[in-house]
C-alpha cells in the first residue's frame, strides 16, 4: 500500500506534467507539493527531485509533439548545447548565490509576460518566423542560454518564459513554441539535473511513480494541445502565467 508522501507526489506530478505539456510551469504544481509534504526538507533536494521526475514528462512531451508539429530542428540542434550548459552554471550557481532578488523580481516579470501576451495584438495565432536560419538559430541559442541559467538557478515558469520568447521574438505561434520549448527544456532540466543528481540533491525513492505519472499526464497535455492548436495553447499560457503571479507574488512577500 503507498504511503501518503508518495500518492500526494504521484498525483501532483500527474497534473504537473498535463499543465506542463501544454504551457510550461509545471513546477508551480509539484514544488509546493513537494514543500507541503516535507515542510523541513533542504530546498535543493525538492529542486532535485522535481527535477528529475519533470524531465520525464518534458522528455515525452517533447517526443509526442515531435511526430506531430515539424520542428526546426536546425535552430534547436545549437540552442540544445546552449541550453544545458546553462542549466549546469544556474545549479552550481545556486549554491554559492541567494536567489532571493531573483525571487523577489519575478512577480513583475511574469506580469510583464501576462500583459504583453494579452494585449500583444496577434502574435502567435500562425506560425511566421521572422528571421532567416542562421540568425534564427543565433537567438534561439540566446534565449536558450539565458533559460537554461534561469532554471538551473531558480527554475519557476521557465516553460512559459520559453514559450513567450519563441512567440515573440522568433514569430512562432504558441504550438510551435511549445513543441520547441519541450525540447529546450528537457535539456536545461537535464543541465540542472547532472549537476543536482551528482550532488546527492534528488530523492531517487519517489522517482518512479512521480516520473511514471508525469508521462501520463505529459501525453494528455500533449493530445489536447495538438487537437485544439494555439488558440488552447495562448489560454492555458495565460492561467499558468496568472497562477504563477500570485504564487511568486506570495512566496516573495508574504510567505
Amino acid at each position: 500500500m503507498p504511503d501518503f508522501e508518495t500518492v500526494a507526489l504521484t498525483l501532483g506530478s500527474l497534473l504537473a506534467g498535463f499543465v506542463n505539456a501544454i504551457a510550461g510551469g509545471g513546477g508551480l504544481i509539484t514544488l509546493p507539493v513537494l514543500l507541503g509534504v516535507f515542510p523541513r526538507a533542504e530546498p535543493a533536494v525538492l529542486f532535485g527531485t522535481n527535477k528529475a521526475s519533470m524531465i520525464c514528462g518534458t522528455a515525452s512531451a517533447a517526443i509526442d509533439y515531435a511526430r506531430h508539429v515539424r520542428l526546426p530542428w536546425a535552430t534547436l540542434m545549437p540552442a540544445i548545447g546552449v541550453a544545458f550548459l546553462g542549466g549546469v552554471i544556474g545549479a552550481w550557481l545556486v549554491t554559492l548565490v541567494s536567489p532571493d532578488g531573483l525571487r523577489r523580481a519575478l512577480p513583475f516579470m511574469l506580469a510583464t509576460v501576462f500583459l504583453v501576451t494579452l494585449f500583444g495584438g496577434h502574435a502567435g495565432e500562425r506560425h511566421a518566423p521572422r528571421f532567416g536560419p542562421r540568425a534564427e538559430a543565433a537567438i534561439a541559442s540566446g534565449i536558450a542560454l539565458v533559460m537554461g541559467l534561469y532554471d538551473g538557478f531558480f527554475g519557476p515558469g521557465t516553460g512559459s518564459f520559453l514559450i513567450f520568447f519563441l512567440v515573440r521574438l522568433l514569430g512562432f505561434d504558441y504550438l510551435h513554441a511549445a513543441a520547441s520549448t519541450k525540447v529546450l527544456n528537457m535539456t536545461t532540466n537535464l543541465g540542472a539535473l547532472a549537476f543536482l543528481g551528482t550532488a546527492g540533491h534528488v530523492w531517487w525513492r519517489f522517482f518512479l511513480p512521480m516520473a511514471i505519472a508525469n508521462v501520463v499526464g505529459a501525453f494528455l497535455g500533449t493530445r489536447l494541445a495538438l487537437k485544439h492548436g494555439s488558440r488552447l495553447v495562448r489560454i492555458v499560457f495565460l492561467m499558468v502565467v496568472a497562477a504563477l503571479i500570485l504564487k511568486t507574488a506570495y512566496d516573495a512577500y508574504l510567505g
